[in-house]
């Protein structure tokens, strides 16, 4: 059972990722990692030197590479922000593993991006709007929609384990 977390940026997909993988006992998988390995760079210089849409294929790619590879086994991989947005990677997730949409408001994402959004290219003014168009994509790619204001890592890995799995 391959458990994917999904998210906006700052909603704890890493940190949480990291914790459920360690209840779980399994191996736990960042695909922003898998990316910044796969093309020898960073983020933020593949988005400057390639462009977005260039780091959205990559990420559509190694995704599909890594659920089928880990679709039979048991691992937690956390998705970028906007790895869902492609149709075909949404369709994916939503077939071969257990997605988890995890859920906070502006506040809270912009409460706990504050003092971090070097490295995150997308990080700016228009957070509002990019959250409101993803959120009906996060909500239907996912199986569970976990709620994560005011939980910490913990708390949300145990309400992960206690609900959905």
């Amino acid at each position: 059972m391959m458990v994917t977390l999904t998210g906006f940026m700052g909603s704890g997909k890493s940190t949480v990722g990291k914790v459920l993988a360690d209840f779980l006992g399994c191996p736990f998988l960042d695909l922003d990692d898998l990316v910044v390995k796969k093309a020898g760079k960073s983020i933020p210089d593949i988005f400057a030197q390639d462009g977005e849409a260039a780091f959205r294929q990559l990420e559509a790619r190694l995704l599909r590479q890594t659920v089928e590879k880990y679709a039979e086994s048991t691992v937690v991989l956390a998705l970028g922000g906007g790895a869902v947005l492609a149709p075909a990677s949404a369709a994916l997730l939503h077939e071969k593993t257990v997605c988890i949409y995890l859920r906070a408001t502006l506040d809270t994402l912009l409460a706990r991006l504050e003092g971090k959004t070097a490295g995150r290219p997308l990080a700016d003014d228009t957070m509002a709007s990019r959250l409101a168009e993803r959120e009906p994509i996060y909500e239907e790619t996912a199986h569970v929609i976990m709620d994560t204001d005011g939980l910490s890592p913990d708390e949300v890995a145990d309400e992960i384990i206690i609900s959905a799995l």
